[in-house]
């Protein structure tokens, strides 16, 4: 009995020193299933992100050629030669719209050079582009320098992420704007799906801009210099001026990376450890149910073989069911690649039929342009050329009488008059390339002398009465001479053209009012005043309500822009007693100071 008693006792002890030794197979077991499935998802992740590359950039290079081939576009073209034309505006916003359709883009819009949109493809829509001013926007600033441009960001309008296409419209060596095609990059995120993995896409500065978890976008991984701060306020690229750090628990994520030279982009997949730890789980408690089994099957081979077999054959089921999921898996991996690769297939075929039809409407010509900045010129340079005649005549018969010294003040007179039109050449060069100069301290008075001296011919023939009612005590304020003469010059010139058509008595007066913040000039006269019309669009460039030949339309939009230049503004309107009211709105200057005119800087 002792001895049957003993035997049992070893053949326990045997089955439990066989039961440790099988229990330490299971960290090699562990381990093997964590590198195999680890491999299983990291062969999966690649594909995964090799397909969204694919895609991102395939969306991407179906627009990058798109803005330098519709700036060749005639009613694109058309609309920046002659900016005044509502017509042509209305053209271009039409053919934007219509080309927006048909490619598939967010926005596409027209930017004159000043970066004042000209022309959108949302023209009708209630945040439409046009009239809005994007100068600021990096993609405008390289495409007026000749070069490609390429800008992610954060519509300032439409608050929605996209990444900006522009090229230069140039005519010969006359640049006409910037043509900026958007792309909206939102529908990217869409097409990940509701699934356990992430997605993670960072621009070079190391800013999540695109991303399925929304808590983790416009996270920087790394923190940014001041430098790349007062860029990114510059710029505004992200919702947010100060990007927070990026967390991510690595610990609880496997993830995977592709860089994108093209764009400076990292594209990362991020699929949660779970996706391998529970298989690896599953395994392993498979394994150490195997284990048990093993261990039952042992100590049940000492009471049955059957018992031993039936075991033997579950141990089979449940391998067969592992092989059969894996099997289902790799199955709908493969249908949904293959689902990808036919969707990019298609995506690219109608690329090139797009291609296609864009290379034929490029065919239909060009047209030329006549800038803004030859009008401008043009209408400013008038009034001093025809008093420059004047004298000129005056100076030919004063000599032809020998009265040399009336001849010879003529001929002075000529002079000032040149280095004015040089002044305002110089001022218009700068007013178009966006550069100021700094206000200086004038005396009113001696600038409404020249301004009258200059149209006096003008106004004595057409017999109109001039009332002044100035303060004897000179009146200061802060302008430039030559800036303040040439309002002064246009808006008198505009006085006389209203009084043109108007019977006699023709008048015209001049009033100053003074306060402690303001300097206010009004000028009046007794002609027709200003219609509805007119008072709504008198601003605008190249509105005019005379005829082609005797104005451009340009009068009264650079007297309001010089003005405010110089901290001022133009107030329109008719006086009650009839006639048109012109007030000047002037920053009071310091009296008896006369400023040296500082250099010019950027605006």
């Amino acid at each position: 009995m002792y001895a049957a008693l003993n035997h049992h006792l070893t053949r326990w002890r045997s089955l439990a020193l066989l039961a440790l030794l099988l229990a330490l197979l299971l960290w090699p077991l562990h381990h093997v299933a964590e590198r195999y499935y680890s491999l299983q998802i990291a062969q999966q992740n690649q594909q995964t992100l090799d397909l969204y590359v694919a895609n991102l950039l395939g969306t991407l290079r179906r627009y990058e050629d798109l803005p330098p081939i519709l700036g060749e576009l005639p009613a694109l073209r058309a609309a920046l030669q002659f900016p005044g034309n509502l017509d042509l505006q209305n053209a271009a916003n039409v053919e934007l719209a219509r080309i927006r359709g048909r490619t598939g883009a967010d926005v596409i819009y027209l930017m004159q050079p000043d970066g004042l949109t000209r022309a959108a493809s949302n023209w009708e829509q209630p945040d439409s582009f046009v009239g809005r001013n994007f100068s600021f926007r990096p993609y405008y600033k390289e495409a007026m320098q000749g070069r490609p441009a390429r800008f992610f960001g954060l519509g300032t309008t439409s608050k929605r992420r996209g990444y900006f296409f522009a090229s230069e419209v140039r005519d010969g060596e006359t640049l006409l704007g910037v043509l900026v095609v958007k792309v909206d990059l939102e529908h990217m995120e869409d097409l990940w799906g509701n699934t356990p993995d992430q997605l993670l896409v960072m621009d070079a500065d190391g800013v999540v801009i695109l991303s399925s978890n929304k808590a983790w976008r416009f996270h920087t991984s790394r923190e940014l210099s001041p430098a790349k701060q007062r860029e990114i306020a510059q710029n505004i690229p992200y919702p947010v001026l100060h990007p927070l750090p990026l967390t991510i628990d690595q610990r609880r994520w496997i993830s995977q990376s592709r860089e994108l030279p093209e764009t400076g982009w990292t594209v990362s997949i991020y699929t949660p450890r779970t996706q391998v730890d529970a298989p690896v789980r599953s395994v392993v408690l498979i394994g150490a149910a195997t284990l048990v089994a093993l261990l039952l099957l042992l100590s049940l081979l000492i009471i049955s073989r059957r018992h031993y077999l039936e075991r033997i054959a579950l141990e089979a089921q449940a391998k067969h069911e592992l092989e059969v999921r894996v099997q289902e898996r790799t199955q709908e991996l493969e249908d949904a690649n293959s689902r990808l690769q036919q969707e990019v297939s298609n995506r690219e075929q109608a690329q090139r039929e797009l291609m296609h039809a864009q290379d034929e409407v490029v065919q239909a010509g060009k047209l030329t342009a006549l800038g803004t900045m030859s009008a401008s010129i043009s209408h400013e340079l008038n009034q001093p050329l025809a008093a420059i005649r004047t004298y000129a005549d005056n100076a030919r018969v004063l000599i032809d009488h020998q009265r040399i010294d009336d001849a010879r003040s003529n001929l002075e007179q000529i002079g000032e008059l040149t280095g004015r039109m040089a002044s305002i050449i110089g001022h218009l060069k700068a007013y178009a390339r966006g550069a100021r100069r700094a206000p200086e301290n004038v005396a009113l008075q001696p600038a409404i002398n020249d301004a009258l001296a200059l149209v006096a011919p003008r106004r004595q023939s057409m017999n109109v009465e001039l009332l002044r009612d100035l303060p004897d005590a000179a009146i200061w304020v802060q302008a430039g001479e030559t800036r303040l003469r040439q309002i002064l010059s246009n808006l008198l010139s505009n006085a006389l053209d209203a009084l043109t058509e108007k019977a006699p008595p023709r008048r015209i007066w001049l009033t100053a009012e003074q306060t402690p913040e303001r300097i206010i000039l009004s000028l009046r006269d007794n002609g027709p005043g200003f219609s509805e019309q007119a008072l709504a669009h008198a601003r605008e460039p190249f509105f005019t309500t005379k005829t082609s030949a005797k104005g451009l339309g340009l009068g009264l939009a650079i007297c309001d822009t010089l003005l405010r230049t110089l901290g001022g503004h133009l107030e329109l309107g008719n006086n009650p007693d009839g006639g048109a009211l012109v007030q000047l709105h002037l920053l009071p200057g310091i009296p008896g100071v006369t400023s040296t005119p500082q250099e010019e800087t950027r605006a």
